[in-house]
């Protein structure tokens, strides 16, 4: 995966309210052409395993600081595919390195989930192999069913959203963001707020999706929640498509990636992308250009991603440790700090733990109301259907 672009699609199942619930991979058939790097890149290390201590599959099976204690003797954690950029990953592993005085040897942060499931395969056995997986949710089903990971149910599983966790805690959601749009305010000066908006003659030349929807997530994510507010649903993403045919045809498209470069030279005035990556944006050009981020009104379309301990872990201790840390509400603020909506955001707004200037940086609450999840039949259908079209529809080709 790319740090801002990172093309794993992440769907997996419902609508959901934001009173409900908040009161990384590669489309299907990418290919794995960084894999050789990916095993090369591929720290070394890892702890002993202690004999004496059983890997727990529940966070009520060992006490924390058996388990704590258990995780020091290993000594290391080998994780794969985390930007140090993406939902603030950086800060994560460096507060988790400093609480437990475990190393992390992060391997390939641009690799995507398909490239993490060849790389638990690939390396089984050997100290080198990841411990814990970030994947897309589409991942998370085939990565169970291929016996890539182990059973855990972290310590704060029941305050984790149903649809966000496999039940007998394979794998478990990690945070989501929503399809948003970011305005150059020093170009742009007037803030489109629906779909519908993106068609005006006075945005040509302005509109940029995050990559092609055929392998990007961002841009997946963009091409569906069009659809939800073009009269398409979850089931069909082909008024998505249209509608950006036609903003192709107008001019309004253009064909300029989205990256910091392209938004500091005004190449890209409107981008759509997840709204944590906008939200971050602001704080990067801060003080170089007026930026506005606005969740386009009438549809709100999720993504999440999950995390899951690879079934043959060389630190099953220090992997089960991490779950424990990311999901206690230390680690769950530190994703928020990176704009990521954290699984267990519902739980921490009712008990009042999250800082109101955090929240105060998000946009509005109303915003966030009936976010949609597409499952992964919807994902295959809508992934396919992009491929037939998008190319002599969009592409050109």
């Amino acid at each position: 995966m790319e740090n801002w672009n990172r093309t794993d699609l992440g769907p997996f199942g419902r609508r959901v309210t934001r009173g409900q619930f908040l009161r990384r991979s590669a489309v299907a058939g990418m290919g794995l052409s960084t894999l050789p790097a990916l095993l090369a890149a591929c720290g070394g290390g890892g702890g002993s395993q202690s004999a004496a201590a059983k890997v727990p599959k529940s966070g009520k099976d060992m006490p924390m600081e058996k388990l704590v204690s258990a995780a020091k003797e290993e000594g290391t954690l080998n994780t794969i595919a985390l930007p140090p950029d993406w939902s603030n990953y950086g800060e994560v592993m460096e507060t988790f390195t400093k609480k437990y005085g475990i190393k992390i040897n992060n391997a390939s942060p641009d690799a995507a989930s398909a490239e993490e499931h060849e790389a638990v395969k690939a390396l089984k056995g050997q100290q080198r192999a990841p411990d814990v997986l970030d994947v897309g949710s589409s991942f998370a089903p085939q990565g169970k069913k291929d016996g890539l990971y182990a059973e855990y149910k972290n310590s704060q599983w029941g305050t984790i959203p149903e649809f966000m966790k496999d039940p007998e805690g394979y794998w478990v959601g990690d945070y989501y963001g929503v399809i948003a749009f970011g305005i150059n305010g020093d170009v742009v000066k007037n803030v489109p707020k629906t779909w519908e908006d993106l068609k005006k003659p006075e945005y040509k030349g302005q509109v940029a999706l995050n990559g092609d929807p055929r392998s990007a997530g961002a841009a997946f994510g963009g091409v569906y929640a069009a659809a939800l507010a073009s009269g398409g649903s979850l089931d069909d993403i082909g008024p998505g498509i249209d509608f950006f045919a036609e903003l192709k045809k107008s001019g309004n498209l253009i064909p300029v990636a989205v990256s910091p470069a392209n938004i500091a030279n005004g190449q890209t005035p409107i981008t759509i992308d997840w709204d944590y990556l906008q939200i971050g944006y602001g704080d990067e050009f801060k003080d170089r250009l007026s930026w506005d981020v606005q969740v386009p009104e009438g549809a709100a379309f999720g993504n999440f991603y999950v995390q899951a301990i690879n079934a043959d872990a060389p630190n099953p201790f220090a992997a089960r440790l991490w779950q424990e840390f990311l999901y206690s509400d230390e680690g769950q603020l530190l994703w928020l700090e990176g704009y990521a909506h954290p699984a267990r955001f519902d739980d921490m707004v009712k008990r009042g733990v999250i800082p109101q200037k955090l929240l105060d940086k998000l946009p509005p609450a109303e915003a966030y109301e009936n976010v949609e999840f597409p499952t992964q039949k919807q994902t295959d259908a809508a992934t396919a259907r992009l491929n037939e079209e998008w190319g002599p529809k969009v592409a050109g080709g």
